[in-house]
């Protein structure tokens, strides 16, 4: 089946082969033109920078969002939400979403697993863990409202705990 919105479009066009991290973060933004897969986000792509930042040790110039997107497909990493659309304005996750949660990270068979935000470690960590899944044991904040420095201290504990070398 092809993907049929833009969101599904994007994130499939950089979907490595084989997954070395999978980052496992809580929604899609409701905005329409912001997405982590979205090459031409201009402001508030707080994940995405920090993430880059956390795995390159430099945080990318908006203009190369594409090139540092092709430079995640070629490390083995991707990423995908808890829940597959956006959540209402201040809805939290619930339940319900893990278990196809669980059935579409262990389908991506990837070497580990990063929890991007408290509310997803506490719901998906232990399920995604009896699914047998290697995830890597660090509860972290998104990296937004204040919180981008503890964001970037535990994602740099997650990535070490993985194996992660900032590539030359």
């Amino acid at each position: 089946m092809l993907p049929s919105t833009r969101r599904e479009r994007e994130r499939e066009k950089y979907r490595p082969k084989a997954i070395d991290l999978l980052l496992i973060a809580e929604a899609p933004p409701c905005s329409e033109d912001r997405y982590f897969y979205f090459d031409d986000v201009r402001e508030h792509d707080w994940l995405f920078r920090y993430v880059i930042k956390g795995l390159f040790g430099a945080t990318p110039p908006r203009d190369e969002k594409a090139t540092y997107l092709s430079k995640l497909k070629a490390h083995g990493v991707y990423l995908i939400d808890l829940s597959p659309n956006p959540l209402p304005d201040k809805a939290k996750p619930d339940a319900s979403l893990v278990p196809n949660l669980v059935a579409r990270a262990a389908a991506l068979k990837p070497k580990h697993i990063i929890l991007i935000k408290s509310a997803v470690y506490d719901l998906t960590h232990e399920p995604l863990v009896a699914k047998g899944l290697n995830v890597i044991d660090e509860r972290m904040p998104f990296p937004t409202s204040g919180q981008q420095q503890k964001f970037e201290i535990a994602f740099a504990r997650a990535i070490n705990a993985a194996g992660w070398k900032v590539p030359k």
